[in-house]
């Protein structure tokens, strides 16, 4: 096992060098000027300052302060060595560490995408065994229903259906998202169904073909129970490529908790940095991107990790 961690480490060291690389060139694919951009912000109050504005000799100190004259690879150096030490820059805005303002709002961020992947992983497993055990009945085509559903609601519009029928209808929970487990219900909901779609129609596939081979009916002739022989011989061996499939909705849960969280207003990475593009601050807007590129990486690793808990012929390279 520890052979395998080794190996997919390094296997993860070029793909992290692609992402800050990408990260960092996003700064030159602006099509604004980043030091106007730091003029203006640091001019609070004013204006936009106009290139004309200001002499020759302030915007080259400026280019020169920010390391943009240097060569794209030596400012890619620079910042890759940042980046390891943990610097991430200032906010243009409020002049705060990036680190600091991402640390901040992380936490919930990370707990609407967890209850979203819990909603996605609850519904989608139970789904999908169910229309599995009774597979071509009115059930199985209920979840199948429930799936094309998912798939085609956006994510967005389900959360304001969800505010107009159980917030304003219904009165049962808050309309703005709040603290405690009473404001993360529909959050979650709205994140996590379109996630639960996908996982419901990928159990169930893999269940009923596992469900029909050998060992399983092997399995129902020496007496064992139903139950026991679905959740532990079939589920398990069914729920390899949901790993994968989980491990990638992840990815798309914290990209729309960015739509999420706006919605129900909510405070996180989203809500801040749909700010900070509004605001041109392409520090926190790196940042940001990095860090949630970063967390998608190491959900891909402990995707790979549990093949290996799962299927022990892949830890030993087979």
């Amino acid at each position: 096992m520890r052979f395998y961690l080794r190996r997919r480490l390094l296997t993860l060291l070029p793909v992290l060098l692609g992402v800050t690389f990408a990260v960092f060139v996003m700064l030159h694919l602006m099509p604004v000027d980043p030091v106007m951009m730091m003029i203006t912000e640091l001019s609070a109050g004013q204006a936009p300052v106009q290139r004309q504005e200001i002499s020759d000799a302030r915007y080259a100190a400026m280019r020169h302060e920010m390391g943009l004259d240097r060569p794209l690879l030596a400012q890619y150096g620079s910042f890759l060595a940042r980046v390891v030490s943990g610097d991430l820059g200032r906010s243009f805005q409020s002049r705060r560490a990036v680190w600091d303002l991402i640390a901040s709002n992380a936490g919930a961020t990370v707990e609407l995408a967890i209850s979203g992947l819990g909603v996605a992983i609850l519904l989608g497993i139970s789904l999908g065994v169910l229309a599995a055990l009774y597979h071509d009945t009115w059930i199985d085509a209920g979840v199948m229903a429930f799936s094309v559903a998912g798939l085609s609601l956006p994510s967005f519009w389900l959360g304001i259906m969800l505010i107009l029928l159980v917030s304003f209808q219904l009165g049962w929970l808050p309309i703005v998202s709040s603290s405690g487990w009473q404001g993360l219900i529909l959050p979650a909901l709205a994140l996590g169904v379109r996630a639960s779609a996908v996982i419901a129609r990928l159990v169930r596939s893999s269940v009923v073909e596992i469900l029909n081979l050998e060992y399983i009916r092997t399995a129902r002739a020496k007496g064992l129970g139903w139950t026991r022989i679905v959740l532990r011989h079939a589920l398990k061996n069914a729920l390899i490529p949901v790993v994968t499939v989980v491990g990638l909705q992840f990815g798309n849960l914290l990209s729309g908790a960015v739509i999420i969280e706006s919605v129900f207003g909510r405070p996180g990475l989203g809500s801040m940095a749909v700010q900070a593009i509004n605001f041109k601050d392409f520090p926190l807007v790196q940042g940001t991107v990095l860090v949630l590129a970063m967390v998608y990486v190491g959900v891909n690793l402990l995707v790979d990790l549990s093949y290996a808990w799962l299927n022990p012929e892949i830890r030993l390279g087979t």
